[in-house]
């Protein structure tokens, strides 16, 4: 295996791992079924899809223009990468403090199909440690690694409609105990990845060798 397939075997590794602790079908569930217990299998299934297409969506928009976003606002890659890093230290940090404040406001939202596009899309799947996430993976990466990228998100987002799609039967199988569980674990992995981004983020921006530290 040459040194450029194991480099980007690592990369896509190393994308899925994050979006899947970002996103978090598995303790994404209980949220899509307080939202839709109110609704037939049929409306279910549809909300779910266009849930995930509007989420990929964005994101896909994110990572093709985010470099153009970078020159518009005149953001540098390492203030990106400190910032975005920040954010999503903050976003793990919150899950494992188990703060479930969205949760409870969101099983007060009346039943409504447009709850695909906001709250479900926006922000759930694709919110603000989404995006940050997604960018960060391109911020300095070829053609190539945009493509995995996307490519990766687009698995997240099937995986999550199919989540959402058996979601009444994944709860009663694994237990909501269990599902918290995954949540503490992947906000964990959440926020080894945004203290990664600032470490990553000061070096660039101080120009620190990694073989010049001991």
């Amino acid at each position: 295996m040459s040194t450029m397939t194991s480099d980007l075997l690592t990369f896509t590794l190393s994308v899925f791992t994050g979006f899947f602790a970002i996103m978090n079908p598995i303790a994404n569930v209980p949220i899509f079924s307080s939202l839709v217990e109110d609704a037939d299998k049929e409306t279910k299934r549809k909300i779910s899809k266009k849930a995930t297409t509007v989420a990929f969506l964005i994101v896909f928009i994110f990572v093709l223009l985010g470099k153009f976003i970078f020159e518009l606002f005149g953001i540098t890659i390492p203030a990106f990468k400190i910032t975005g890093g920040l954010l999503i230290f903050f976003v793990g940090f919150e899950m494992l403090q188990s703060k479930k404040s969205t949760v409870k406001h969101l099983k007060e939202t009346a039943f409504d199909e447009n709850i695909a596009i906001s709250p479900l899309a926006i922000p759930i799947l694709a919110g603000p440690g989404t995006i940050v996430t997604a960018m960060n993976f391109v911020s300095s990466g070829d053609f190539i690694h945009i493509g995995i990228v996307i490519a990766v998100y687009a698995i997240m987002c099937i995986l999550t409609h199919w989540a959402f799609r058996l979601g009444d039967k994944l709860v009663l199988r694994v237990g909501k105990n269990v599902i918290t569980v995954i949540g503490k674990i992947m906000g964990l992995i959440i926020a080894i990845i945004g203290t990664s981004m600032i470490i990553e983020g000061i070096k660039v921006a101080f120009d620190i060798q990694v073989s010049g530290i001991n």
